[in-house]
């Protein structure tokens, strides 16, 4: 491959990669059963495929299940910190895949990379926030006549997708693979949730046991984060708009009050939101002295950053992923990397085992939205249910747990309403 068709870190890199690649790919039965399929039958055999994702190890074999499938794919990175620049190398070195991602990079060649993979005139887009999407409406227009589709993996890409298609501005059909129950039941409780304290964890090397931990939403990612800091011995408290939302929090068992009342009494604040601010200046002008900041969510901007670097009168990084901010009546706020995506700055991101589920949903939404976009609106989908069913039924079969079957009698009966007491 020649070097223009690639920007990563360090080329030597790839045979780390490369092991850490495959360590995964032990994790994954479901997507290697697909790209064993896709091998065999190349369903996607002349599509160009633009990806923006984090360059994990988990996306590598996603990477690799859409090429034996056929398509020609380039990678890009959807975070500046989320990149593993030992995956990026081997992804060119041995799967010879144009990559453009650097752990780190800055906002211009976070967006350049981002054109670098548009250049390809993509057929599909797999975005992990929008950003390629949002990037292609706005600036590389004149590519949108060949995109069929698209597939987005978070919840803050589906909203933005959400009100680009309310607004009538979306020009091709996307699925949200964020929705599928396979993926947000999963990957956002149980894969945020552990992926998140790890990152807290190795930024800080702090004991979360006898904190007192607040946690900014409680969607699926949120819930995961409550339930493991939970795990871990901390009093959490859980922060929210949604009364629903509220309400389950409560009866979750945890302790549930407005931001402004948690922020006098917290030790580490966790975002999770997909909103702005939900951590503002009125919050951290009543934390305590040493208070610690992070966020889960996908773009950096829960935190008020800004009002820290405008107001502070000191700023230090004291360890790798923390930034500490000196206020001037001599507060501290520490902030954990950069206020983005701590799982992914800090620590390597999910585990392989559910992002099996997720990355197969982006597979099969692939392999559908080929097939089907002729007959899709320009529109926001949802996974189809009978893919959600398939990928639970593999994931089941590869962890060897066997369920019950309805007979002919239970299927009648539940198709039937003549039957009653």
């Amino acid at each position: 491959m020649p070097v223009n068709k690639c920007d990563v870190r360090d080329m030597s890199l790839a045979m780390k990669g490369y092991n850490r690649i495959e360590w995964a790919e032990q994790d994954m039965p479901v997507l290697r059963s697909i790209r064993e399929r896709f091998a065999a039958e190349k369903p996607l055999h002349g599509i160009r495929i633009a990806a923006c994702l984090h360059v994990t190890t988990e996306t590598a074999n996603l990477m690799r299940a859409l090429q034996a499938g056929g398509a020609d794919v380039v990678l890009c990175a959807s975070n500046p910190l989320s990149t593993q620049d030992d995956v990026a190398a081997s992804l060119v070195a041995n799967y010879e895949m144009p990559v453009f991602a650097i752990k780190g990079e800055d906002n211009q060649t976070y967006y350049q990379h981002i054109h670098a993979c548009l250049d390809n005139a993509p057929h599909i887009t797999m975005d992990d926030g929008a950003d390629l999407v949002s990037t292609l409406h706005r600036e590389r227009t004149e590519l949108i006549a060949d995109i069929i589709g698209g597939t987005e993996e978070t919840t803050t890409g589906v909203i933005r997708l959400r009100a680009m298609a309310n607004e009538g501005v979306l020009r091709y059909p996307i699925i949200a693979v964020n929705d599928a129950m396979t993926k947000h039941f999963f990957d956002n409780r149980y894969g945020t949730g552990q992926s998140t304290i790890d990152g807290i964890i190795r930024a800080t090397n702090i004991l979360l046991a006898g904190s007192v931990f607040v946690v900014g939403g409680y969607g699926w990612c949120s819930r995961g984060i409550a339930m493991r800091a939970r795990g871990m011995g901390a009093n959490v408290i859980v922060t929210e708009v949604n009364p629903l939302r509220a309400l389950e929090a409560v009866m979750d068992g945890f302790r549930v009050m407005p931001m402004q009342e948690a922020a006098k009494i917290g030790d580490i604040f966790v975002t999770s939101t997909g909103d702005i601010h939900v951590i503002d200046q009125a919050h951290m002008a009543v934390m305590r002295d040493g208070a610690i900041l992070a966020n889960s969510g996908h773009f950096n901007v829960e935190i008020n950053i800004p009002w820290l670097e405008a107001n502070a009168v000191e700023k230090r990084r004291i360890r790798e992923f923390v930034d500490q901010y000196t206020l001037p009546d001599g507060r501290r706020i520490n902030v954990l990397g950069e206020g983005r995506l701590i799982n992914l700055a800090a620590a390597e991101g999910h585990p392989a085992s559910v992002m099996d589920m997720s990355f197969a949903n982006q597979a099969l939404s692939v392999e559908y939205m080929v097939q089907n976009a002729a007959r899709l609106e320009r529109r926001v989908y949802s996974v189809p249910e009978d893919i959600d069913q398939e990928i639970a039924r593999l994931k089941l079969q590869a962890m060897g747990v066997e369920i019950d079957q309805l007979t002919a009698e239970q299927e009648k009966y539940l198709t039937s309403w003549e039957s009653g007491t």
